[in-house]
């Protein structure tokens, strides 16, 4: 998954009237949300959140049971006029199925080019020689008698960076996952993604820190050196002849 950043611990403002906060429970833990905290520190993307569509997101959260100080929860906007997508995590997006009294388990795996053949396997697992395709799964309802079938492409999804780029099997099969779950349970979950789904916006840009802290190194290298013939002489008495400096 893309990298995340952990928004600082939101502390009460004395001056911020207690109607404007929303509060409630996660599992025990206080969630508590304003609109400013969501439209600072919450959305993502290039494009600003207007106040109705934080609140909008606030009530999402507390209806659904959601904290997104632990990232089970965040939205992005991509443009401006667009309205935004809610973003939750893969273990948010499990509770909501698992929670149906309907929910019956779901199978998952790989669809790989092997030799001239192309397999589905179950699971994450490739063999040598195997050629990475897209991945698949199957929801399964109690009262369905069939399951829902999802079967994802891998070129439609990898940026080819970060965990695209290390565990592309591991990625394309949750993202198959999720595809069957919400078609198997449209009004729990339809409109909810996966950050694996969603694309980088268009406006955003990547840098290597690295790279950035070796450049900050070399310029600060190629500052002007100091030069012993810039050094002012020392005060005092003037010497017939100049004396060797110690240790050379």
């Amino acid at each position: 998954m893309e990298t995340i950043h952990t928004a600082p611990a939101m502390q009460p403002q004395g001056t911020q009237p207690e109607r404007n906060v929303t509060s409630y429970e996660v599992s025990g833990l206080e969630v508590k949300l304003t609109i400013d905290y969501v439209k600072k520190y919450i959305a993502r993307g290039v494009a600003e959140l207007t106040d109705e569509e934080a609140y909008s997101f606030i009530g999402f959260c507390k209806y659904n049971c959601l904290n997104p100080f632990l990232n089970e929860a965040f939205l992005i906007k991509y443009k401006k006029g667009d309205a935004p997508t809610y973003i939750i995590g893969k273990y948010a997006f499990m509770k909501r199925a698992e929670a149906c009294p309907d929910f019956d388990g779901f199978e998952a795996g790989l669809i790989l080019k092997r030799g001239d053949m192309i397999v589905e396997e179950v699971g994450s697992l490739m063999l040598p020689g195997d050629t990475l395709l897209g991945g698949w799964s199957k929801a399964y309802r109690k009262s369905c008698k069939y399951p829902f079938v999802a079967r994802v492409a891998l070129s439609e999804y990898s940026t080819g960076q970060a965990l695209w780029a290390s565990k592309p099997s591991t990625m394309i099969r949750k993202v198959a996952i999720v595809h069957a779950l919400r078609e198997a349970f449209p009004t729990q979950l339809g409109g909810l993604y996966v950050p694996e789904e969603m694309p980088e916006p268009e406006d955003a840009t990547y840098e290597d820190v690295t790279q950035r802290l070796e450049r900050e190194k070399a310029a600060e290298a190629n500052r002007t050196p100091l030069s012993i013939d810039n050094v002012p002489p020392a005060a005092g008495p003037a010497s017939p002849a100049p004396a060797a400096a110690p240790g050379f």
